[in-house]
């Protein structure tokens, strides 16, 4: 499953979760991000037509916002100002620190605004942006707002169909890179173009929403995060204000919380307190509590919040509405186990389990498995059909098994939820075609010719005996080791030599394997990472493997190269380094008990 269509199927999820939705209402979105960063470029019309569209400059509120939202390090955020032209520009900035929010937040204040408007400029200008400079692993987006019409320069000589034709440039170039377009159409004098801005976000895998009122902001920011991110949205209470501090519960569901982001949105002045789970005040800002204001809105961001029932105290000017949002930033992904093999037969059953891993390590909190349920989803590649069949809550994992019903290819994979969020596996793609034809016993001759045959002496036929006994216990021992398991796991990193990224560890157990197991398989038969599949490993005695390299990759041990030709033993806490030769990679092994 591509990522586009992965990315539509959990669009659908999630309307299907939006239909309950009031709008407006206080809500809390859980934000399943796991350990994935954001590049995301923000879009803005800055043409004199947003002076009626957005008068009150919505817009760059909703910029700023944005921002604040994102984690506190990590995520890099790019800044487009148009009009027919770009008018201010900022490449995407890591955020390292909240100066650098404060930065990216100055540099939207100074914005001003021009005459003309080519919509068309300023997502092609987005798109190249992060064509250019987009992180590898880094989920890329596009946050446009504007009134979604164009106003051309006469003089200019610059037609709609001119515009058009770049915009379908711009857009094929974003949904072939993945990148969804995400519209936000800004209405206060009634002439939004919504059907325009609809079609970009369609065309592209994001969603289009419109609003005429900064107090729309946190449920229209929530749901991009939610479309852009595995989240499911959870609806709650609103309030409105009467004079004095009102109790608003803010549960923080475990330790797997990295941020909590709350945001309240309120046209008159706001004061608010915060008590930890324990009954105790907190500072608002603190270290670990921060606090961000513009003149629509204020964010509170937990960071690593403790478990358990917080309480927000809000005090308001009475009869005054107060919106408040509350998003979960996760640190969780689902893993699967890998399969013992990639082929099988018709009739087949097949088990699969499936985890989450917190940190790179296995969730060791069961209590986040208590409230989940898992499925697996199989999609029959020759007829484009999926099934969804419930797995197993075995309490720290996920397990299922799926009967092949026919001789085809298919592509299988794992989501896991609750009521906050969701995950997925990456798919696993295993086959039950025919590997070829099979084996035949030799024939046998027609006839032998008639020969002398000598008498043969009893010494031959004891030492033939023997040959017999000897060839016997051979092959039984032959057997039994095509037949001994692995013991322990594999941890596995890859670094990319272009960028210097390197993958978060993956935990490949090896008790579900027997006899000899593929590097391959473990990279879950990745084409680029076809040559691997001569990297070979095989169980020892005394709980060891040995690692056999049948390749053209350069295995390195402790910074030394080893002959793996034949056999190299691996005994746990051994670490070996796999350069690759077809591409740019290299392969980081720990083998452990």
């Amino acid at each position: 499953m591509n990522r586009r269509l992965k990315r539509l199927s959990r669009q659908l999820l999630f309307a299907s979760a939006l239909l309950l939705l009031p709008f407006g209402s206080f809500y809390t979105a859980n934000a399943a991000q796991g350990s994935s960063q954001i590049d995301a470029v923000l879009v803005l019309d800055v043409s004199n037509s947003m002076s009626t569209s957005d008068p009150g400059k919505i817009g760059n509120e909703a910029m700023k916002m944005f921002i604040d939202m994102l984690s506190t390090k990590g995520d890099r955020v790019g800044i487009v100002a148009y009009t027919d032209e770009i008018q201010r520009e900022k490449a995407l900035l890591e955020i390292q620190s909240a100066s650098d929010k404060t930065n990216l937040k100055g540099f939207i204040d100074q914005l001003n605004r021009g005459a003309y408007t080519d919509v068309s400029v300023g997502v092609t200008e987005a798109v190249q942006i992060l064509s250019d400079g987009a992180e590898p692993g880094h989920e890329p987006m596009i946050i446009l707002l504007a009134d979604g019409n164009n106003d051309f320069n006469d003089s200019s000589g610059r037609t709609q169909a001119e515009s058009d034709a770049d915009m379908d440039k711009a857009v094929k170039e974003a949904n072939d890179s993945g990148v969804p377009i995400y519209t936000i159409g800004l209405n206060a004098d009634g002439k939004l173009n919504k059907d325009a801005l609809a079609e970009l976000s369609e065309l592209t895998g994001g969603k289009s929403f419109s609003t005429n009122s900064a107090d729309d902001l946190p449920q229209i920011l929530s749901e991009i995060f939610a479309s852009h991110l595995d989240l499911n949205v959870v609806p709650v209470d609103s309030i409105t204000a009467d004079g004095s501090y009102q109790n608003v519960n803010i549960s923080v569901p475990n330790a797997n919380v990295l941020e909590a982001n709350i945001s309240i949105m309120s046209s008159k002045p706001v004061e608010t307190k915060l008590i930890d789970p324990s009954g105790n005040e907190v500072t608002i800002p603190s270290d670990d509590i921060l606090l961000s204001k513009s003149k629509s809105y204020s964010l509170i961001k937990l960071l690593s919040p403790l478990e358990g029932d917080w309480t927000l105290q809000v005090k308001g000017v009475s009869r005054d509405k107060i919106d408040i949002n509350l998003i979960f930033n996760y640190d969780l992904t689902l893993a699967m186990d890998p399969l013992a093999k990639s082929a099988y037969s018709k009739g087949d059953t097949v088990k699969f389990s499936s985890y989450l891993v917190s940190g790179g390590q296995k969730l060791k909190d069961d209590g986040q498995y208590s409230n989940m349920s898992a499925v697996l989803l199989v999609k029959d590649v020759d007829t484009g059909s999926t099934k969804e069949m419930a797995m197993a809550n075995a309490g720290d994992h996920f397990e299922g098994t799926y009967k092949i019903e026919d001789a085809h290819d298919y592509e299988i994979m794992v989501r896991a939820e609750e009521e906050s969020f969701f995950r997925e596996t990456d798919p696993v793609a295993i086959t039950a075609k025919s590997g070829g034809a099979g084996q035949t016993a030799p024939s046998q001759p027609d006839g032998e010719a008639s020969k002398p045959f000598p008498v043969v002496p009893v010494v031959l036929g004891a030492l033939a005996l023997a040959a017999v006994l000897a060839a016997a216990f051979f092959l039984t021992r032959l057997m039994k080791k095509a037949n001994r398991g692995f013991v322990g796991q594999l941890v596995i990193e890859i670094r990319d030599e272009n960028t210097g990224d390197k993958s978060s560890p993956q935990y490949k157990k090896l008790s579900a394997f027997k006899g000899k197991l593929l590097l391959h398989q473990l990279l879950q038969l990745a084409p680029e990472l076809k040559e691997t599949e001569k990297v070979i490993f095989k169980p020892g005695s005394n709980d060891r493997i040995l690692l056999q390299n049948g390749s053209d990759c350069t295995i390195e041990k402790s910074g030394r190269a080893i002959d793996a030709a034949r056999e190299f033993e691996m005994k746990s806490g051994d670490r070996i380094t796999l350069s690759l030769k077809q591409v740019d990679k290299t392969i980081f092994i720990e083998y452990l008990v």
